[in-house]
């Protein structure tokens, strides 16, 4: 290489690294049918979770004050609801939103590179007080805007409105999820593609998640970064 071009790599910025990071590793051995029990068998998740939530928004109006008077995010509140947000993704990606593994998920909030689904957070050492006031609810209109389109934009609808009858709409996200099972079923391999956008609709959601939850102050791309693994 020459020495002009050896000079120009070593000035060239590297490349960030996005400060929420989703995994989400495609079990290559997945059972055909127990994406049909699944949903039931994580039951004892959903009730914890439950709890954990409730914790999540309270000790998010905490954090909230905390970073308005000292432009910090308290360290252990921090700690615990990046665990939420962990706990939540793994059991989405066991049983309800991309069904990727039959591995069950840990009762922990702890990150766990052995589980196929993890993700970690950044801790931000200083952040804005100006903006706790407004990314959780203004800044990030558009973020819920795209989402919403993304995940049920392209519901079918089932009933007649004119009539008595409730009309039920089935979200686009649960349409390919339906057509991913269903192709495991048959062919015992989970397509491709579609495991791919589901992951990716999961990461984006959750990188709003974190910013709306005012964990970071980086605004989310406004990107649909696909596949098992950060691009």
């Amino acid at each position: 290489m020459e020495p002009e071009n050896e000079l120009a790599n070593s000035n060239k910025p590297a490349d960030p690294v996005n400060p929420v990071r989703v995994r989400g590793d495609l079990d290559p051995a997945l059972s055909r049918w127990m994406w049909l029990v699944k949903w039931i068998l994580a039951i004892p998740h959903y009730i914890v979770l439950f709890f954990l939530h409730i914790a999540y928004f309270v000790l998010t109006v905490v954090a909230f004050f905390a970073i308005l008077f000292t432009g910090k995010y308290p360290k252990a509140i921090f700690d615990f609801n990046v665990g939420v947000v962990r706990w939540s993704w793994r059991v989405g990606f066991y049983a309800l939103y991309v069904v990727g593994t039959d591995k069950y998920p840990p009762f922990s909030l702890q990150a766990n590179d052995e589980y196929p689904a993890d993700l970690e957070i950044d801790y931000p050492e200083q952040l804005s007080r100006g903006l706790v006031l407004v990314k959780w609810w203004l800044l990030v209109l558009p973020q819920y805007l795209i989402l919403i389109a993304l995940t049920s934009g392209g519901s079918w609808g089932m009933g007649d409105s004119d009539s008595w009858g409730v009309v039920t709409s089935i979200p686009l996200m649960s349409i390919l999820l339906f057509v991913a099972v269903i192709g495991l079923l048959f062919t015992g391999r989970y397509p491709q593609g579609l495991y791919d956008f589901l992951v990716g609709i999961a990461r984006w959601t959750i990188r709003v998640q974190v910013y709306a939850g005012l964990m970071r102050d980086e605004y989310p791309p406004f990107r649909l970064d696909q596949g098992a693994r950060e691009p």
